[in-house]
């Protein structure tokens, strides 16, 4: 792990890109209506609130496991099913989310993520590991943290957007 406020060049570009990618969902849930805050998402179900918080909802879940990779452990554990489950969970137990509640949601857990990858040194984004979430493909962690964390906020927004032609 890097030592702490010396984040290398690799975790610092990280990070800055999860914040950017919160930030451009905050911009956008804030001027959403109540009406647009509860449109479904087409192919996916949820409303679009409680997609947004989702995303934050996820961050956690994602910075654990890219820091079990990054400490040399092994995602043996997730599969894309267990994400289904736990998404549908999710979309039942905060069918209510506000929209106060969500952007607080995202600015914390994106905050805290961000300063998770901050602290994790070049050697240990580089430590290859399998991941049952892939295949068990060996992959490293930071592709775990591209393709989930830091892309999680970018991914939603785009289909948030397509939903509200906004």
């Amino acid at each position: 792990m890097a030592t702490p406020g010396t984040a290398s060049r690799r975790a610092e570009t990280l990070a800055s890109t999860l914040e950017k990618g919160a930030a451009a969902l905050i911009a956008f849930a804030e001027g959403l209506s109540d009406s647009d805050w509860q449109t479904k998402v087409p192919h996916d179900g949820r409303k679009v609130g409680v997609t947004v918080h989702h995303v934050a909802s996820m961050y956690p879940l994602e910075i654990g496991l890219a820091q079990k990779l990054a400490g040399g452990g092994v995602v043996d554990d997730v599969t894309w099913d267990n994400v289904h489950a736990i998404n549908a969970k999710h979309a039942t137990d905060h069918d209510a989310i506000t929209k106060a509640e969500a952007i607080a949601l995202v600015r914390k857990n994106a905050a805290e993520a961000a300063a998770a990858i901050r602290a994790i040194g070049d050697g240990d984004l580089d430590r290859v590991a399998p991941n049952s979430m892939y295949g068990n493909a060996p992959l490293t962690c930071q592709f775990f943290l591209e393709d989930h964390a830091v892309r999680h906020s970018f991914h939603h927004l785009a289909k948030l957007r397509a939903t509200l032609k906004k």
